[in-house]
Protein backbone atom coordinates (compact mmCIF):
# COMPACT_ATOMS: atom_id res chain seq x y z
CA UNK A 1 0.00 0.00 0.00
CA UNK A 2 2.47 2.24 0.75
CA UNK A 3 4.41 1.56 -2.67
CA UNK A 4 1.17 2.73 -4.58
CA UNK A 5 0.96 6.09 -2.49
CA UNK A 6 4.97 6.77 -3.68
CA UNK A 7 3.44 6.19 -7.49
CA UNK A 8 0.56 8.56 -6.80
CA UNK A 9 2.48 11.12 -5.54
CA UNK A 10 4.82 10.65 -8.45
CA UNK A 11 1.51 10.73 -10.57
CA UNK A 12 0.49 13.92 -9.10
CA UNK A 13 3.88 15.79 -9.34
CA UNK A 14 4.36 14.50 -12.95
CA UNK A 15 0.84 15.87 -13.86
CA UNK A 16 1.52 19.49 -11.97
CA UNK A 17 5.05 19.63 -14.33
CA UNK A 18 3.09 18.89 -17.31
CA UNK A 19 0.33 20.90 -16.64
CA UNK A 20 2.72 24.18 -15.77
CA UNK A 21 5.03 23.31 -18.68
CA UNK A 22 2.15 22.87 -21.17
CA UNK A 23 0.58 26.24 -19.80
CA UNK A 24 2.91 28.15 -17.83
CA UNK A 25 0.73 31.70 -17.72
CA UNK A 26 -1.27 30.87 -14.59
CA UNK A 27 1.98 29.75 -12.42
CA UNK A 28 4.16 32.60 -13.30
CA UNK A 29 1.65 35.22 -13.08
CA UNK A 30 1.44 33.82 -9.28
CA UNK A 31 4.90 33.51 -8.86
CA UNK A 32 5.07 37.29 -9.80
CA UNK A 33 2.91 38.02 -7.40
CA UNK A 34 4.81 36.09 -4.41
CA UNK A 35 8.55 38.04 -5.31
CA UNK A 36 6.06 41.49 -5.16
CA UNK A 37 4.12 40.31 -1.93
CA UNK A 38 7.81 38.76 -0.39
CA UNK A 39 10.52 40.37 -2.05
CA UNK A 40 10.93 36.75 -3.40
CA UNK A 41 13.01 35.58 -6.82
CA UNK A 42 11.59 32.82 -7.71
CA UNK A 43 12.02 32.45 -11.16
CA UNK A 44 9.39 31.70 -13.77
CA UNK A 45 8.90 27.95 -15.47
CA UNK A 46 10.75 27.26 -18.49
CA UNK A 47 9.20 28.51 -21.24
CA UNK A 48 8.85 26.73 -24.56
CA UNK A 49 6.09 27.92 -27.29
CA UNK A 50 4.29 25.59 -29.09
CA UNK A 51 4.95 25.16 -33.05
CA UNK A 52 2.11 26.28 -35.29
CA UNK A 53 1.95 25.28 -38.56
CA UNK A 54 1.54 27.75 -41.63
CA UNK A 55 -2.46 27.18 -41.45
CA UNK A 56 -2.17 28.26 -37.56
CA UNK A 57 0.18 31.19 -37.41
CA UNK A 58 -0.40 32.25 -41.30
CA UNK A 59 2.40 32.28 -44.52
CA UNK A 60 2.75 31.14 -47.47
CA UNK A 61 2.41 27.82 -49.16
CA UNK A 62 3.89 27.14 -52.93
CA UNK A 63 3.56 24.36 -55.30
CA UNK A 64 6.37 23.86 -57.79
CA UNK A 65 6.61 21.33 -60.37
CA UNK A 66 10.05 20.37 -61.79
CA UNK A 67 10.98 19.63 -65.20
CA UNK A 68 12.71 15.85 -64.90
CA UNK A 69 12.45 15.58 -68.89
CA UNK A 70 16.15 14.81 -68.94
CA UNK A 71 16.82 13.45 -65.44
CA UNK A 72 16.76 9.89 -65.56
CA UNK A 73 16.47 9.13 -61.63
CA UNK A 74 13.92 11.25 -61.14
CA UNK A 75 13.68 10.68 -57.23
CA UNK A 76 16.89 11.38 -56.46
CA UNK A 77 16.63 14.68 -58.29
CA UNK A 78 13.88 15.72 -56.46
CA UNK A 79 15.34 14.50 -53.18
CA UNK A 80 18.41 16.79 -54.26
CA UNK A 81 15.83 19.79 -54.67
CA UNK A 82 13.85 19.46 -51.36
CA UNK A 83 17.44 19.34 -49.53
CA UNK A 84 19.08 22.48 -51.68
CA UNK A 85 16.00 24.59 -51.62
CA UNK A 86 15.47 23.50 -47.53
CA UNK A 87 18.73 24.53 -46.88
CA UNK A 88 18.04 27.95 -49.30
CA UNK A 89 14.96 28.78 -47.17
CA UNK A 90 16.98 28.27 -43.74
CA UNK A 91 19.31 30.41 -44.60
CA UNK A 92 16.47 33.47 -44.73
CA UNK A 93 15.46 32.53 -40.95
CA UNK A 94 12.09 31.02 -41.80
CA UNK A 95 10.71 29.29 -39.05
CA UNK A 96 9.84 25.72 -38.91
CA UNK A 97 10.07 25.85 -42.54
CA UNK A 98 8.17 22.33 -44.56
CA UNK A 99 9.79 20.94 -48.21
CA UNK A 100 8.77 17.67 -49.45
CA UNK A 101 8.15 15.76 -52.52
CA UNK A 102 4.58 15.07 -53.31
CA UNK A 103 4.62 12.43 -56.00
CA UNK A 104 7.03 12.32 -58.55
CA UNK A 105 7.64 15.45 -59.74
CA UNK A 106 6.26 18.30 -57.36
CA UNK A 107 7.81 20.07 -54.66
CA UNK A 108 5.53 21.35 -51.67
CA UNK A 109 6.96 25.01 -49.79
CA UNK A 110 5.47 25.96 -46.61
CA UNK A 111 6.79 29.01 -45.19
CA UNK A 112 5.18 30.03 -41.92
CA UNK A 113 5.00 33.16 -40.46
CA UNK A 114 5.98 34.95 -44.28
CA UNK A 115 3.59 37.28 -45.08
CA UNK A 116 4.38 38.30 -48.74
CA UNK A 117 3.54 35.93 -51.39
CA UNK A 118 6.30 37.30 -54.14
CA UNK A 119 8.85 37.40 -51.25
CA UNK A 120 8.74 33.40 -50.80
CA UNK A 121 8.54 32.86 -54.83
CA UNK A 122 11.95 35.38 -55.37
CA UNK A 123 13.32 33.23 -52.24
CA UNK A 124 12.81 29.90 -53.64
CA UNK A 125 13.62 31.27 -57.48
CA UNK A 126 16.90 32.95 -56.51
CA UNK A 127 18.29 29.50 -55.73
CA UNK A 128 20.23 29.02 -58.99
CA UNK A 129 20.08 26.18 -61.37
CA UNK A 130 23.30 25.40 -62.60
CA UNK A 131 24.19 23.67 -65.68
CA UNK A 132 27.87 23.29 -67.75
CA UNK A 133 27.04 23.74 -71.31
CA UNK A 134 29.56 22.38 -74.15
CA UNK A 135 29.80 24.45 -77.64
CA UNK A 136 27.09 23.36 -80.46
CA UNK A 137 28.81 22.74 -84.12
CA UNK A 138 28.20 25.13 -87.29
CA UNK A 139 25.44 22.62 -88.15
CA UNK A 140 23.83 22.77 -84.86
CA UNK A 141 23.96 26.50 -84.61
CA UNK A 142 22.82 27.69 -88.20
CA UNK A 143 19.27 26.65 -87.87
CA UNK A 144 18.59 28.71 -85.03
CA UNK A 145 20.81 31.21 -86.03
CA UNK A 146 18.80 31.53 -89.21
CA UNK A 147 15.69 31.24 -87.24
CA UNK A 148 16.05 34.11 -85.08
CA UNK A 149 16.77 36.42 -88.43
CA UNK A 150 13.51 35.48 -89.47
CA UNK A 151 11.82 36.45 -86.67
CA UNK A 152 13.53 39.74 -86.30
CA UNK A 153 12.93 40.72 -89.76
CA UNK A 154 9.06 39.48 -89.29
CA UNK A 155 9.03 41.50 -86.17
CA UNK A 156 10.16 44.90 -87.76
CA UNK A 157 7.72 44.35 -90.60
CA UNK A 158 4.57 44.03 -87.93
CA UNK A 159 3.88 40.43 -88.90
CA UNK A 160 2.96 37.98 -85.93
CA UNK A 161 5.83 35.53 -85.31
CA UNK A 162 3.58 33.25 -83.62
CA UNK A 163 2.44 32.35 -86.86
CA UNK A 164 5.82 31.19 -88.57
CA UNK A 165 7.27 27.59 -88.43
CA UNK A 166 8.66 26.68 -85.70
CA UNK A 167 9.33 30.12 -84.14
CA UNK A 168 10.24 27.84 -80.62
CA UNK A 169 13.36 27.29 -81.73
CA UNK A 170 14.61 31.03 -81.89
CA UNK A 171 14.14 30.55 -77.87
CA UNK A 172 17.26 28.25 -78.02
CA UNK A 173 20.68 29.23 -77.27
CA UNK A 174 22.11 28.68 -80.47
CA UNK A 175 25.90 28.68 -79.60
CA UNK A 176 25.74 26.04 -76.62
CA UNK A 177 23.76 23.07 -75.57
CA UNK A 178 23.78 21.22 -72.48
CA UNK A 179 25.59 18.41 -71.06
CA UNK A 180 24.72 16.00 -68.22
CA UNK A 181 26.96 17.90 -65.57
CA UNK A 182 24.24 19.93 -63.55
CA UNK A 183 24.60 21.35 -59.97
CA UNK A 184 23.56 18.11 -58.10
CA UNK A 185 27.21 17.38 -58.93
CA UNK A 186 28.57 20.09 -57.24
CA UNK A 187 30.20 19.81 -53.63
CA UNK A 188 31.23 23.35 -53.03
CA UNK A 189 32.31 26.69 -54.47
CA UNK A 190 35.20 28.62 -53.11
CA UNK A 191 37.25 31.69 -53.32
CA UNK A 192 41.40 31.41 -53.91
CA UNK A 193 43.56 33.68 -54.66
CA UNK A 194 46.28 33.14 -57.93
CA UNK A 195 49.71 33.15 -55.89
CA UNK A 196 50.96 34.54 -58.59
CA UNK A 197 48.72 37.30 -60.32
CA UNK A 198 46.87 37.63 -56.41
CA UNK A 199 43.59 38.01 -58.13
CA UNK A 200 40.72 36.33 -56.93
CA UNK A 201 39.71 32.93 -58.67
CA UNK A 202 36.85 30.43 -57.66
CA UNK A 203 37.38 26.46 -57.62
CA UNK A 204 34.89 23.86 -58.20
CA UNK A 205 34.49 20.97 -56.82
CA UNK A 206 32.57 17.92 -58.07
CA UNK A 207 31.56 15.06 -56.66
CA UNK A 208 32.83 11.43 -57.83
CA UNK A 209 30.54 11.20 -60.33
CA UNK A 210 30.45 14.76 -61.49
CA UNK A 211 34.22 14.19 -61.85
CA UNK A 212 33.88 11.43 -64.55
CA UNK A 213 31.58 13.65 -66.17
CA UNK A 214 33.57 16.73 -66.28
CA UNK A 215 36.61 14.33 -67.46
CA UNK A 216 33.97 13.39 -70.47
CA UNK A 217 33.31 16.63 -70.96
CA UNK A 218 36.82 18.20 -71.17
CA UNK A 219 38.03 15.42 -72.99
CA UNK A 220 35.40 16.42 -75.89
CA UNK A 221 36.12 20.04 -75.39
CA UNK A 222 39.82 21.04 -75.64
CA UNK A 223 40.94 24.21 -76.78
CA UNK A 224 37.07 25.14 -76.74
CA UNK A 225 34.96 27.07 -74.42
CA UNK A 226 32.44 25.43 -71.63
CA UNK A 227 29.58 28.09 -70.83
CA UNK A 228 28.87 27.82 -67.41
CA UNK A 229 25.13 29.18 -66.50
CA UNK A 230 22.91 30.01 -63.69
CA UNK A 231 19.61 30.00 -64.04
CA UNK A 232 20.28 30.64 -68.03
CA UNK A 233 22.26 33.10 -67.84
CA UNK A 234 26.06 33.14 -68.06
CA UNK A 235 28.14 33.79 -64.64
CA UNK A 236 31.39 35.09 -67.00
CA UNK A 237 29.39 36.52 -69.78
CA UNK A 238 31.88 39.88 -69.81
CA UNK A 239 30.59 41.39 -73.30
CA UNK A 240 26.86 41.39 -72.07
CA UNK A 241 25.59 39.91 -75.28
CA UNK A 242 24.07 37.01 -73.42
CA UNK A 243 26.59 34.15 -74.95
CA UNK A 244 29.86 32.77 -74.05
CA UNK A 245 32.14 33.24 -76.84
CA UNK A 246 35.80 33.92 -77.69
CA UNK A 247 35.16 37.73 -77.23
CA UNK A 248 34.79 37.61 -73.28
CA UNK A 249 37.56 38.48 -71.73
CA UNK A 250 37.62 35.33 -69.38
CA UNK A 251 35.87 32.81 -70.94
CA UNK A 252 36.99 29.86 -69.15
CA UNK A 253 38.65 27.60 -72.77
CA UNK A 254 39.47 23.92 -71.96
CA UNK A 255 43.36 23.44 -72.35
CA UNK A 256 43.26 19.95 -71.51
CA UNK A 257 41.22 17.09 -70.15
CA UNK A 258 40.63 17.16 -66.71
CA UNK A 259 40.59 14.71 -63.70
CA UNK A 260 40.01 15.01 -60.62
CA UNK A 261 36.52 16.74 -60.54
CA UNK A 262 38.45 20.56 -59.83
CA UNK A 263 37.76 22.95 -62.00
CA UNK A 264 38.94 26.59 -61.41
CA UNK A 265 37.30 29.97 -62.74
CA UNK A 266 39.80 32.83 -63.37
CA UNK A 267 39.77 35.76 -64.99
CA UNK A 268 39.02 39.97 -64.48
CA UNK A 269 36.44 39.72 -61.47
CA UNK A 270 36.60 41.27 -58.03
CA UNK A 271 36.66 39.91 -54.96
CA UNK A 272 33.23 40.97 -54.43
CA UNK A 273 32.20 39.52 -57.66
CA UNK A 274 33.95 36.65 -56.78
CA UNK A 275 32.57 36.16 -53.06
CA UNK A 276 28.79 36.65 -55.01
CA UNK A 277 29.14 33.59 -57.22
CA UNK A 278 30.46 31.56 -54.65
CA UNK A 279 27.84 32.05 -52.20
CA UNK A 280 25.04 31.85 -54.83
CA UNK A 281 26.91 28.32 -56.30
CA UNK A 282 26.77 27.30 -52.12
CA UNK A 283 23.17 28.58 -51.44
CA UNK A 284 22.39 25.48 -53.71
CA UNK A 285 22.53 24.77 -57.29
CA UNK A 286 19.10 23.05 -58.26
CA UNK A 287 19.56 19.32 -59.50
CA UNK A 288 16.57 20.17 -61.78
CA UNK A 289 14.73 23.33 -62.72
CA UNK A 290 11.83 24.66 -61.23
CA UNK A 291 9.87 27.75 -62.60
CA UNK A 292 7.13 29.60 -61.15
CA UNK A 293 4.83 27.95 -58.69
CA UNK A 294 1.60 25.97 -60.28
CA UNK A 295 -0.02 26.93 -57.21
CA UNK A 296 -0.03 29.24 -54.03
CA UNK A 297 -2.21 29.82 -51.06
CA UNK A 298 -1.45 32.96 -48.58
CA UNK A 299 -2.98 32.19 -44.92
CA UNK A 300 -2.75 35.58 -43.02
CA UNK A 301 -1.75 36.15 -39.42
CA UNK A 302 -5.09 36.79 -38.33
CA UNK A 303 -7.24 33.96 -40.19
CA UNK A 304 -4.69 31.86 -38.13
CA UNK A 305 -5.37 33.45 -35.12
CA UNK A 306 -8.87 32.73 -35.27
CA UNK A 307 -8.62 29.07 -36.63
CA UNK A 308 -6.29 28.29 -33.50
CA UNK A 309 -8.98 30.20 -31.45
CA UNK A 310 -11.40 27.97 -32.49
CA UNK A 311 -9.64 24.77 -32.45
CA UNK A 312 -8.96 25.63 -28.77
CA UNK A 313 -12.51 26.20 -27.98
CA UNK A 314 -13.51 22.69 -29.69
CA UNK A 315 -10.88 20.69 -27.69
CA UNK A 316 -12.56 22.42 -24.66
CA UNK A 317 -16.02 21.73 -25.41
CA UNK A 318 -14.74 18.02 -26.79
CA UNK A 319 -12.97 17.81 -23.08
CA UNK A 320 -15.66 18.58 -20.95
CA UNK A 321 -18.29 16.59 -23.02
CA UNK A 322 -16.26 13.06 -22.68
CA UNK A 323 -15.84 14.18 -18.52
CA UNK A 324 -19.82 14.78 -18.50
CA UNK A 325 -20.25 11.65 -20.00
CA UNK A 326 -17.91 9.56 -18.14
CA UNK A 327 -19.10 10.74 -15.02
CA UNK A 328 -22.99 10.45 -15.80
CA UNK A 329 -22.52 6.78 -16.74
CA UNK A 330 -19.63 5.32 -14.44
CA UNK A 331 -20.10 7.74 -11.71
CA UNK A 332 -17.34 7.90 -9.18
CA UNK A 333 -14.60 5.83 -11.45
CA UNK A 334 -15.62 7.89 -14.27
CA UNK A 335 -14.80 11.07 -12.74
CA UNK A 336 -11.04 9.56 -11.34
CA UNK A 337 -10.93 8.70 -15.28
CA UNK A 338 -11.90 12.37 -15.52
CA UNK A 339 -8.72 13.71 -13.68
CA UNK A 340 -6.69 10.88 -15.05
CA UNK A 341 -7.91 12.41 -18.64
CA UNK A 342 -7.07 15.71 -18.34
CA UNK A 343 -3.52 14.79 -16.74
CA UNK A 344 -3.22 12.65 -19.91
CA UNK A 345 -3.94 16.12 -21.91
CA UNK A 346 -1.29 17.98 -20.06
CA UNK A 347 1.33 15.27 -20.71
CA UNK A 348 0.48 15.48 -24.45
CA UNK A 349 0.35 18.78 -25.16
CA UNK A 350 4.08 19.11 -22.84
CA UNK A 351 5.28 16.38 -25.57
CA UNK A 352 4.11 18.10 -28.43
CA UNK A 353 5.81 20.82 -27.07
CA UNK A 354 9.37 19.25 -26.33
CA UNK A 355 9.68 16.69 -29.31
CA UNK A 356 8.75 19.50 -30.85
CA UNK A 357 5.46 18.19 -32.64
CA UNK A 358 4.48 21.13 -35.30
CA UNK A 359 0.79 21.85 -34.70
CA UNK A 360 -1.48 22.28 -37.87
CA UNK A 361 -5.46 22.16 -38.19
CA UNK A 362 -4.99 18.42 -38.82
CA UNK A 363 -3.08 18.06 -36.08
CA UNK A 364 -5.11 19.92 -33.28
CA UNK A 365 -8.09 17.66 -34.77
CA UNK A 366 -5.86 14.32 -34.11
CA UNK A 367 -5.31 15.57 -31.10
CA UNK A 368 -9.05 15.99 -29.98
CA UNK A 369 -10.03 12.79 -31.32
CA UNK A 370 -7.53 11.12 -29.43
CA UNK A 371 -8.89 12.56 -26.22
CA UNK A 372 -12.12 10.86 -26.92
CA UNK A 373 -10.40 7.85 -27.96
CA UNK A 374 -8.26 8.13 -24.42
CA UNK A 375 -11.42 7.02 -22.66
CA UNK A 376 -12.34 3.95 -24.54
CA UNK A 377 -9.47 2.00 -22.24
CA UNK A 378 -11.84 3.22 -19.33
CA UNK A 379 -14.91 1.70 -20.60
CA UNK A 380 -13.82 -1.20 -21.36
CA UNK A 381 -11.93 -1.41 -17.98
CA UNK A 382 -15.23 -0.24 -16.01
CA UNK A 383 -17.34 -2.77 -17.58
CA UNK A 384 -15.25 -5.62 -17.08
CA UNK A 385 -15.09 -4.27 -12.89
CA UNK A 386 -19.12 -4.04 -13.39
CA UNK A 387 -19.45 -7.63 -14.66
CA UNK A 388 -17.10 -8.97 -11.91
CA UNK A 389 -18.85 -7.08 -9.31
CA UNK A 390 -22.22 -8.67 -10.50
CA UNK A 391 -20.63 -11.65 -9.98
CA UNK A 392 -20.00 -11.17 -6.42
CA UNK A 393 -16.16 -10.37 -6.32
CA UNK A 394 -14.71 -8.36 -3.68
CA UNK A 395 -14.52 -4.83 -5.20
CA UNK A 396 -10.51 -4.62 -5.44
CA UNK A 397 -10.46 -8.07 -7.01
CA UNK A 398 -12.90 -6.82 -9.26
CA UNK A 399 -10.71 -4.01 -10.00
CA UNK A 400 -7.34 -6.17 -10.70
CA UNK A 401 -9.58 -8.69 -12.55
CA UNK A 402 -11.45 -5.78 -14.90
CA UNK A 403 -7.90 -4.24 -15.79
CA UNK A 404 -6.54 -8.11 -16.39
CA UNK A 405 -9.43 -8.61 -18.70
CA UNK A 406 -9.68 -5.65 -20.40
CA UNK A 407 -6.13 -5.14 -21.33
CA UNK A 408 -6.14 -8.13 -24.48
CA UNK A 409 -8.63 -5.82 -26.28
CA UNK A 410 -7.27 -2.47 -25.56
CA UNK A 411 -4.14 -3.47 -27.04
CA UNK A 412 -5.31 -4.79 -29.76
CA UNK A 413 -7.83 -1.94 -30.95
CA UNK A 414 -4.66 0.50 -30.19
CA UNK A 415 -2.50 -1.07 -32.11
CA UNK A 416 -4.58 -1.38 -35.04
CA UNK A 417 -5.03 2.33 -34.89
CA UNK A 418 -1.40 2.80 -34.82
CA UNK A 419 -0.73 0.73 -37.98
CA UNK A 420 -3.50 3.13 -39.92
CA UNK A 421 -1.25 5.93 -38.21
CA UNK A 422 2.02 4.70 -39.51
CA UNK A 423 0.30 4.38 -42.84
CA UNK A 424 -1.00 7.91 -42.96
CA UNK A 425 2.49 9.07 -41.82
CA UNK A 426 4.39 7.22 -44.35
CA UNK A 427 2.22 7.65 -47.48
CA UNK A 428 -0.04 10.81 -47.07
CA UNK A 429 0.83 14.69 -47.48
CA UNK A 430 1.59 16.81 -45.06
CA UNK A 431 -1.70 17.81 -44.09
CA UNK A 432 -2.48 14.41 -43.21
CA UNK A 433 0.93 13.55 -41.45
CA UNK A 434 -0.08 16.36 -39.17
CA UNK A 435 -3.31 14.29 -37.93
CA UNK A 436 -1.11 10.84 -38.29
CA UNK A 437 1.38 11.81 -35.60
CA UNK A 438 -0.88 13.90 -33.02
CA UNK A 439 -3.31 11.32 -32.68
CA UNK A 440 -0.23 8.07 -32.51
CA UNK A 441 1.65 10.13 -29.62
CA UNK A 442 -2.02 10.99 -28.39
CA UNK A 443 -2.61 7.01 -28.53
CA UNK A 444 0.63 5.99 -26.82
CA UNK A 445 0.28 8.67 -23.78
CA UNK A 446 -3.90 7.14 -23.52
CA UNK A 447 -2.61 3.68 -22.47
CA UNK A 448 -0.13 5.19 -20.23
CA UNK A 449 -3.20 7.55 -18.74
CA UNK A 450 -5.73 4.60 -18.52
CA UNK A 451 -3.99 1.19 -17.94
CA UNK A 452 -1.53 3.41 -14.77
CA UNK A 453 -2.88 6.28 -13.92
CA UNK A 454 -6.54 5.94 -13.72
CA UNK A 455 -5.76 2.39 -12.08
CA UNK A 456 -3.73 3.82 -9.10
CA UNK A 457 -6.31 6.20 -8.67
CA UNK A 458 -8.69 3.62 -8.29
CA UNK A 459 -6.50 1.47 -5.84
CA UNK A 460 -6.63 4.97 -3.74
CA UNK A 461 -9.68 6.17 -3.72
CA UNK A 462 -12.02 2.86 -4.28
CA UNK A 463 -11.52 0.75 -0.78
CA UNK A 464 -13.66 -0.56 1.40
CA UNK A 465 -15.84 2.46 2.23
CA UNK A 466 -16.89 2.12 -1.63
CA UNK A 467 -18.90 -1.33 -0.82
CA UNK A 468 -21.54 0.73 1.20
CA UNK A 469 -21.95 3.27 -1.32
CA UNK A 470 -22.43 0.80 -4.38
CA UNK A 471 -24.62 3.27 -6.15
CA UNK A 472 -21.67 5.35 -6.74
CA UNK A 473 -19.86 2.79 -8.87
Amino acid sequence: MQQKYYIFIAVVILAILAGIFAYPNYYDKGIDFANSKFGWTVPHFWEKPYVLGLDLQGGVNLIYQADLSATQDKSGAMAGLRDVIERRVNMFGVSEPVVQVQGQDRLIVELPGVKDVQQAIKMIGETPYLEFDEQKTEEESKPILDKIKELQDAEAKGEDITKIKDWTLALQNPYFKPTELTGKYLKSATVNFDPTTYKPEIQLQFNDNGAKIFEDITSRNISKPIAIYLDGASIIDTTGDGKIDLQDSYAPIVQNKISGGRAVITGSMNVQTANDIARRLNSGALPVKIGDPISQETVGPTLGAVSLQKSLTAGLYGLLAVVVFMILIYRFPGFLASIALVVYVAITLSIFKLIPVTLTLAGIGGFILSIGMAVDANILIFARMKEEIKAGKALEAAIEEGFHRAWPSIRDSNFNSLIVCAILFTFATSFIKGFALTLSLGIIVSLFSAIFITRIFLMIFVGKWAEKVKWLL
